[in-house]
């Protein structure tokens, strides 16, 4: 049975969604049907959360677990060269690291990595626009967060935690070749995604001059003006993911179109707790810092 031979590892809310769309476009590359898979990260596990809504997120991003189901999302490639799948979950979670090794030693990996900063607030707007996250102060949710895991809360609510990337790379450097790994910065990602999208292009071994269209902008976070028009549209269930594999594209685009213009633009970070979330991180971008050979800098000023 046939098997991805890249992953999109993370980071959530790092361009993910737009990144699966523009891969998706390159006609040597299979991408799975559904976005965020995380079989690696709960193989063998019945999931259930106790979060808003986490249980419909749990029928929809968590429900394939065992190797089977897996390989029957790519049973439809062919000739394609390159077989993926994008689910940000494999880089938090503590045991997608060592499956994929197992699975697949010889994949590639990629991760796109943004300010755990911006990273942690664009999660929980992501939220607030959802219309799950009770707390509307961004402070409060995140004094609440050691709580909610605790409680048992989905992956989604670990707005803090997700973004300590040093210590969550280090399992997947640990275990693969650096040469399996491509990290991207988030904020390169968005000034040149259509370089960007090429490198990757030639990193898992397709033509690298493809220029995907790059006009769509997805998964925007934003404050709905009229909440009830935006969880119709934006709630996740199986019908409706089934319906978005059959309707054409123009559809599609038309009812994104539709909730993007309900969304307002959220308000800024504030200062304060901008800088209290650096002194959390600080230690751990250091340390990225040396694994990646990169400069950080702009995310500790």
């Amino acid at each position: 049975m046939t098997m991805p031979n890249f992953l999109v590892i993370g980071a959530g809310k790092s361009g993910t969604t737009s990144l699966y769309f523009y891969l998706d476009q390159h006609p040597q590359i299979y991408m799975s049907p559904q976005k965020e898979v995380n079989f690696f990260g709960v193989e063998g596990q019945q999931v259930k959360f106790s979060g808003p809504r986490d249980d419909q997120e749990a029928k929809v991003c968590f429900s394939i677990n065992s190797i089977e189901a897996y390989q029957e999302i790519f049973k439809n490639a062919s000739t394609e060269k390159a077989i993926g799948e994008i689910s940000p979950f494999y880089l938090y979670s503590p045991k997608a690291s060592e499956r994929i090794q197992h699975y697949i030693p010889d994949v590639k990996l990629i991760a796109i990595l943004r300010n755990p900063v911006d990273r942690a607030y664009s999660n929980f707007l992501h939220l607030v626009r959802d219309g799950r996250e009770p707390i509307t102060d961004f402070a409060q949710a995140i004094q609440e967060e050691e709580t909610r895991i605790k409680n048992n809360w989905s992956p989604s609510w670990h707005y803090k935690r997700a973004g300590f990337y040093y210590t969550l790379l280090k399992r997947y450097f640990d275990k693969f070749d650096g040469k399996q790994i491509r990290i991207y910065l988030y904020d390169d990602y968005i000034a040149h995604p259509i370089a960007t999208v090429q490198d990757i292009f030639q990193f898992i071994g397709v033509d690298e001059s493809f220029v995907p269209d790059i006009s769509v902008k997805y998964n925007l976070s934003g404050i709905p003006k009229n909440q009830i028009l935006h969880t119709l549209i934006s709630t996740h269930n199986p019908i409706k993911a089934k319906l978005q594999q059959m309707i054409p594209i123009v559809l599609v685009r038309t009812v994104k179109t539709i909730r993007d213009r309900n969304l307002d633009k959220p308000p800024p970070l504030p200062f304060e707790m901008r800088q209290q979330l650096i002194e959390v991180y600080r230690q751990d971008i250091e340390k990225l810092e040396d694994l990646l050979q990169q400069d950080l800098s702009k995310w500790l000023a």
